[in-house]
């Protein structure tokens, strides 16, 4: 069996960028990367439904050490997935990426110190690769198994029906009235591609989302380009985006009416009161759910043109030829593409467990929203659900390396976030809090749960710099040992009363 120093499991956006990390910051660290699929980028190189984009500005969802160099800011599917195999090949990582390498379990071995991996191959055989820490990039939804709510009378319908998660590459779709379920990120990046190249197009949302349109340019970063090394001009705007981001969303919690009445006003400037009082009025708070950026009113101006429209509400049944809402309102289809969404997983589905007992991750606190009481040697990338998920895996990938090398001076090989007595009674509250989102809600009870202190998942990156980049490693939290030495247990006293 193969040894590394570090296994790192995914090499998507998070995962290559935390090989990266340990590139530039542990260059004396064996790593591996496990890789489910036979290509580099992950949900940038998964899906390849029209116009995929991001949804957040390339100058956060960029890596803080790769400048952003391209003058669109809200950057589609292929050039991500360029970016991400650049940096792949920059910093010579494809070498250490064992690609269709499915991972199924992961083992703790506490008299050898280390994780045990076991992969399943294409060709169905299995392969099994140890390391001295456990670095979980996965992402947190299932490649495999999208949502799809079932829908009254679908099996009666003559058309095409697709998943924007398995796109045929090859669909024709010229000329065809098509029907899309949805009103996330997804829809609204399809709705106006397609229209774009001429099918007339209907969205189907059973509630409005908040729809934020931006320039697909950042007119600042392109001029500071033009005057300043590309480092420091990247810098800059990813410096200007965080903070204004991060001031938005702080007006959305403690001025939500404002902010709302706000949010409205602009939308109704794009499109007008009625349409706007229809169908992009949501009945929440923004960003209690997700909120969508659309460039340069993309939506809007295929709405406005007529070759999309919008229709509200529940459906009632599937016909042979299309939906038929609750309202009576009728939408003939020549393809319907239901994009319902995803199914959260957690740590990529794999089975965990410490020397032969399984890990029960909802009965586990986050230790800084990247490891977990009582498993040793692992930390876990997960982004924020309210800013680009970038800034958190360069955040997650800094502590690793940081605290690797602290471990390789002090002679310490095992380092386990541990419940402390003081921690008994304090308050708890799900993995992502204050987020009604349905894809988050259907999931929580099977993530960690957090606290206080550092049991927190915060979902604020000012105050994750401070918690994470600027904190001691030495915190009385993380306990440390020799190689060898009996992993600190699970307090099941402490999680019986804290639970």
């Amino acid at each position: 069996m193969d040894h590394v120093n570090v296994i790192i499991v995914g090499a998507g956006l998070s995962g290559v960028g935390a090989a990266a990390h340990l590139v530039e910051n542990c260059p004396e660290k064996t790593f591996t990367l496990l890789e489910g699929r036979a290509a580099v980028g992950g949900t940038w190189d998964l899906f390849r439904y029209p116009g995929i984009r991001s949804d957040s500005d390339m100058h956060t969802l960029g890596y803080s050490f790769k400048p952003w160099t391209q003058a669109k800011s809200i950057a589609d599917g292929p050039s991500i997935r360029e970016y991400v195999n650049e940096t792949a090949d920059e910093f010579d990582i494809r070498r250490h990426i064992r690609f269709d390498h499915k991972v199924q379990t992961a083992s703790w071995d506490s008299a050898q110190s280390r994780w045990v991996l076991t992969s399943t191959l294409s060709d169905g055989s299995t392969t099994a690769v140890s390391g001295d820490f456990l670095f979980m990039c996965g992402g947190y939804y299932s490649y495999d198994d999208p949502h799809r709510p079932a829908f009254p009378g679908e099996s009666r319908y003559q058309g095409q029906v697709l998943h924007p998660q398995f796109w045929p590459e090859d669909l024709d779709y010229d000329g065809k009235k098509v029907i899309v379920i949805g009103s996330g990120a997804t829809a609204m990046t399809i709705v106006p591609s397609m229209t774009q190249k001429g099918a007339q197009v209907t969205m189907v949302q059973r509630s409005p989302t908040y729809v934020v349109s931006r320039p697909a340019e950042d007119k600042i970063a392109n001029t500071l380009r033009k005057w300043l090394p590309e480092k420091w001009a990247y810098a800059i705007t990813r410096l200007k985006n965080t903070t204004l981001s991060g001031y938005f969303y702080r007006q959305t919690r403690s001025q939500p009416a404002k902010t709302k009445a706000q949010l409205l006003g602009m939308a109704t400037a794009n499109l007008g009161e009625e349409m706007v009082k229809a169908h992009f009025t949501p009945s929440y708070n923004p960003w209690d759910q997700r909120m969508c950026l659309i460039p340069d009113g993309d939506l809007y101006k295929s709405i406005n043109e007529g070759s999309a429209q919008v229709v509200t509400g529940d459906i009632e049944t599937w016909t042979e030829s299309g939906l038929v809402m609750k309202d009576g309102t009728e939408v003939a289809a020549d393809i319907i593409v239901t994009a319902t969404g995803i199914n959260l997983t957690v740590m990529s589905g794999i089975a965990f467990d410490l020397d032969g007992t399984a890990i029960s991750f909802p009965e586990t606190f986050t230790y800084k929203g990247m490891m977990y009481s009582g498993i040793p040697n692992m930390a876990h990338t997960f982004g924020y659900i309210n800013a680009s998920w970038t800034l958190r895996a360069d955040l997650t990938a800094e502590y690793v390396c940081r605290l690797l090398n602290h471990m390789t001076a002090n002679q310490q090989a095992v380092a386990t976030p541990t419940l402390r007595p003081e921690d008994a009674n304090m308050p708890t509250g799900d993995w992502i809090q204050d987020f009604s989102a349905g894809y988050m809600q259907r999931m929580m009870h099977l993530f960690p749960k957090q606290g206080q202190g550092p049991w927190r998942n915060t979902q604020d990156y000012k105050l994750d710099k401070k918690m994470i980049r600027r904190a001691p490693i030495e915190d009385g939290v993380l306990v440390f040992a020799g190689a060898g030495n009996e992993t600190p247990a699970l307090d099941s006293s402490v999680l019986t009363k804290v639970a």
